[in-house]
Order: structure tokens, then sequence, then C-alpha cells
């Protein structure tokens, strides 16, 4: 278990506190006489060291970018003179400075939308930044980026739309799944270390029928870029949370069956709530715009810091990533009126996480892996940084109580409670009990 924190609300409420947790009933146990006793079994599946890495990063800042931020559109038809695309003060380290700023820790840019549109000078096709007036011709956005992302430290991920609208041999199979993996080798061999490709199952009605060879494209990214973790609607490494408003199951388990899903047609129910049984471990990603649409409009505004943190809170809170999409102006700079949001998101954060109220608590447990002499499991772990220390109950028991004993009253109004999850999921629910200070319980 890993680890309580109490931090200071915006409303609040005074109570002391019990902690209780029910693990997954198939834990595994290991031998109950040998001291001293081994770390909990892990519990399969388990995810990758890129799946890990993902998860622990928490949010994610998307860049919807292209020649609809132009038309004022969402959805290109892949007709839009590259003519139209014309950024004046385009500068990428903005974007990464104010991703970096307000604590995402990657960038993700729609390298290629439907439109087709290439951000990128690719050698399959002169629908792209080649044939725009932006740096007459020579100039390429994702170069831009990921050498801003490189040296400010922040990852970077790309989005390859597999709909293209304007791609002539879109709906021949063959052909087309060429070209894509064409285009898919340039982004992954020119730009240097990629940490995430975004796949979107999004597509038209009425639009012609296309297969996509989706396990080889898998393949070859897995190939070029062995660190990414591959994002669709059902996997392989990371999967759509259900929805666009950013919020996952109030149960969201990162277990998952990629059989019973379908990239382009996926149940939004079982995506966003997970599969306590599920043998694949596919951890979901909550993506929301801070706008009413994807691509920047000049009528529209972003939404509050208060309902941004309430996003927060219904994604990275329940086990997600959230990706959080940020998008360029006509002018290729983040609007000051979203980064004044995103500032005011970062203090808000900031204010309620930074000081944790149970430090100073005495801290027991009904149960320690190993009896109170073993150190390595001990309750009082809870309270450091990071999953590699833990508190561990013993085996063979389906509940466990985590008392925290403050020695004066307290406010807070948030809880977070994480487990070690590089050795999988085992928690199925927790209750948090309240002690006034006349002894009278409070749910």
């Amino acid at each position: 278990m890993k680890p309580p924190k109490f931090q200071r609300p915006i409303s609040q409420h005074t109570f002391l506190v019990l902690l209780s947790l029910t693990l997954v009933s198939k834990a595994v146990s290991s031998a109950p006489f040998l001291p001293p006793k081994p770390p909990p079994v892990p519990i399969l599946p388990l995810p990758t060291s890129q799946q890990l890495l993902w998860q622990l990063s928490e949010m994610a800042l998307f860049l919807h970018f292209g020649p609809n931020t132009f038309t004022d559109t969402e959805w290109g038809t892949g007709h839009a003179d590259p003519s139209i695309f014309t950024p004046s003060a385009l500068n990428a380290s903005q974007w990464v400075r104010v991703a970096k700023d307000n604590g995402f820790s990657r960038v993700i840019l729609t390298a290629k939308h439907h439109d087709g549109f290439c951000l990128w000078p690719s050698e399959y096709t002169d629908y792209s930044v080649k044939s725009s007036p932006w740096k007459n011709g020579s100039g390429d956005v994702v170069a831009e980026l990921a050498e801003a992302a490189k040296n400010a430290g922040i990852h970077l991920g790309l989005y390859l739309s597999p709909w293209d609208r304007h791609e002539p041999t879109y709906g021949k199979t063959l052909q087309y799944n060429e070209y894509y993996l064409g285009q898919m080798t340039e982004l992954l061999t020119r730009y240097g270390v990629i940490k995430e490709v975004w796949l979107d199952g999004a597509k038209g009605e009425g639009e012609k029928d296309m297969e996509y060879f989706f396990e080889t494209w898998f393949g070859l990214i897995h190939q070029l870029q062995p660190g990414a973790v591959i994002f669709s609607d059902a996997g392989p490494d990371t999967r759509w949370a259900g929805d666009e408003g950013g919020f996952a199951g109030s149960t969201c388990w990162s277990l998952f069956n990629r059989s019973a899903a379908k990239i382009g047609d996926t149940d939004p129910e079982y995506s966003q709530e997970g599969d306590p049984g599920g043998h694949d471990w596919v951890p979901a990603e909550c993506d929301v715009s801070i706008r009413p649409g994807w691509f920047w409009h000049a009528s529209q505004v972003p939404k509050s810091a208060k309902t941004l943190l309430d996003i927060y809170y219904k994604s990275a809170g329940r086990n997600c990533l959230l990706l959080l999409n940020v998008p360029p102006n006509s002018s290729g700079l983040i609007s000051d009126e979203d980064i004044q949001v995103l500032q005011e998101f970062t203090e808000l954060r900031s204010t309620i996480f930074s000081d944790n109220l149970a430090k100073n608590t005495l801290i027991t447990a009904s149960s320690t892996r190993g009896g109170i002499s073993d150190s390595r499991f001990d309750p009082n772990l809870v309270l450091e940084e990071g999953i590699y220390t833990y508190w561990a109950p013993e085996e063979n028991q389906t509940g466990w109580v985590l008392y925290l004993d403050f020695p004066e009253l307290v406010t807070f109004n948030v809880l977070q409670v994480q487990e070690p999850i590089h050795m999988g999921q085992r928690i199925v629910e927790f209750h948090l009990d309240i002690l006034n200070e006349k002894g009278n319980g409070i749910k």
C-alpha cells in the first residue's frame, strides 16, 4: 500500500482516520514460516518498464495543430490549400516550456491529422509543410518540437492518423498500409527518441472501406522505438478511457482483455472500467481539451482551473494518465488565456498536494508482513515517495486496517492512495473511516 496523503482542502471537514483495504482474492501466498519473508508475490499481468514509466508520469500535453487551425474546422477535408498554413510566430520551445512549467512530462503532437497534411516534409506526399509558405517550404514542425523537447528533458510523442482524407491510395488496402508504414518510419527514425505513438480510431461515416494492418504497424513501432508505448482504442500498451471528457470510471483497472476490444469499435463502459480479471496490462489514458474543440478557434475560451482540477481528480486520481489538449493558435503559440488557466491549475495542485498532513502521525496497522520487527514492510513506509517502498500486510486474509493517529485535529478533504503497481494490481477497494475528537465515527 503506497502512500496515503492528506492534503489541505478548498472546503473543509475535521476528522481522524482509519484506512481499511480489501485485496483481490487472487493474491498468491508465499511460504509463511521462512523468515525473513520475501516481498509479496507479483500478481499477473504486470506492466512493462515503458508502461510503468508512462503511468507514473501522470499528465501529458496534447498539441492539435495544422491546417484546421487556420480554417476554423475540427475535421479537415484534405482539400485545404497548403498555402493557408502560415504560422507567423511558431515557437515549439514555448509549447515545451508551458508543458514543463505546469507539470506535464511529455508532449504529443498531431504530426498528421485526418486531413492528411503532414507537419514534417514527408517524402511520400507533397501535402505537407514543404508545400506551404511557412519558412519558404523548408520548415519542419516535428523537428522543432523534437529539439525543444530534448533540450528541456520532456518526452516526445507523435500522433499519426490512420484515416487520411487526402492520400489517393486510402481505401486500397496494401498500397495505403505501405504508405502509412513509410510515413511511420520517417517519424520514428528522423527525430530521436519517441516515447509514445498515438493512433486515433476515428473515421467519418460514408468514408472508404479500409483495413488497417495494426499488428504490422505495432511491430514496426516497437522495432524502431522499443521504448515507446502505443496508444489506441484497444492498446497494445495504453487504451482509451472511453470518453473525451477526461473522466475515467470510478473504478478503472489497468487490467484489460485486448481480445474483447476492437480499434474504432470499443465498448466505452468496458474501456472506462477495465477488467479485474483481464489478462493484459493496458492502462487507460483520459484525453480532453482545455477548449471545447481540439483545434484552436478564436471564438472559444478555455475551461477554468477548477474544472481542470476536477478532471485531474477523475483521471490521474482514478489510475489514468491525463492527456490535456492545449492547441497552439494560428500564430503558432499557445494562447495567453490558456497559459493563465494552466498556471492557476498548477497553483491549485501545488496548494493541495505540497503538504502531507499525515507526516507527523503515529501509523500502525492491523497486520504487517513478517511482523512488526520487519522494517521492509513497516506501515510508516506509506509516507515515503515512490512505489518501491510500501507497507505490506500478511496474506491469507480479506481485509486490513491502517491506523493514522493525528497528534491534533486536522482539516482536509483530499486523500491520495496508491499501490506498488510494478507488482500488479491487487487492491479491490478501500474505505476511509473517521473518528472525531469525541471518538465518534464519521463516514
